[in-house]
């Protein structure tokens, strides 16, 4: 009889640790604590600033930062793209992390004039002002300098994928044109950053215009390169989210 009570413990016991292998396998127990905002992201295929193309395959596995800008901005881009430069001198040396900057008025921002916008962001002296504001001064900057940079994309598409990508993707517009405006007339011009993890989801939204939001979203770009790649069977399911 004990013989018999010992074979039926040890076999549930097996079943109950197959069972527990079977949920936790894929469980991150490093997972950052940001909720996932949004877990379904358009797919994309851009131009980059070196001419070359730019999809969803090249962030595949990788956090990266989202915003939408112009280079010929003389508002709060250069405001946001100095708070920006200051993410990328933080991981620059990280393969697992990249930046893509989206141009909103694609049928200007051509290739050369994003290579030259790449070449100020990244050469040029970054400072911060007596109010606190940070600042990129190209002035300063050795402009025969060759540009050293591995992860920070400026790209461009037509209006109709940038846009949707902005609102359906990142959410970081607010803007709910009349439908039957036409896509050429419609203009996003945001100050807003998207945190993207590595299985392409949403996890956060910051303002690129204030210093401590910056901030923290750096903090949460260091948790999101600790956490571990998901496989499709637990990017839903198991409590494997965290939010």
């Amino acid at each position: 009889m004990k013989k018999r009570w010992l074979i039926y413990v040890g076999f549930f016991t097996i079943l109950l640790a197959l069972f527990y292998a079977f949920v936790f396998w894929d469980y991150d127990f490093s997972a950052s604590k940001l909720k996932v905002i949004n877990d379904n992201l358009p797919e994309f295929s851009f131009t980059d600033q070196n001419g070359r193309p730019f999809t969803q395959n090249n962030v595949e596995e990788k956090v990266y930062v989202a915003e939408y800008f112009f280079t010929t901005c003389k508002g709060i881009c250069p405001k946001m793209n100095a708070n920006m430069r200051r993410v990328f001198d933080a991981y620059k040396e990280d393969p697992a992390f990249l930046i893509v900057s989206h141009t909103c008025m694609p049928e200007t921002d051509s290739v050369p004039l994003l290579k030259a916008y790449e070449k100020k962001m990244i050469n040029g002296k970054l400072s911060q002002a007596a109010d606190g504001l940070y600042k990129i001064s190209w002035a300063y900057a050795d402009s025969t300098a060759a540009v050293t940079n591995p992860n920070w994309f400026f790209v461009f598409v037509d209006k109709q994928q940038l846009y949707k990508l902005a609102r359906q993707g990142y959410m970081i517009d607010n803007d709910h044109p009349d439908s039957t405006q036409n896509i050429a007339d419609q203009f996003i011009h945001t100050q807003f950053f998207a945190l993207i993890d590595k299985n392409r989801r949403l996890r956060g939204i910051y303002d690129g215009l204030k210093n401590d939001e910056v901030e923290k979203m750096i903090l949460d770009i260091k948790d999101l390169l600790g956490e571990k790649i998901k496989t499709k069977r637990f990017m839903n399911g198991f409590g494997n989210n965290p939010g």
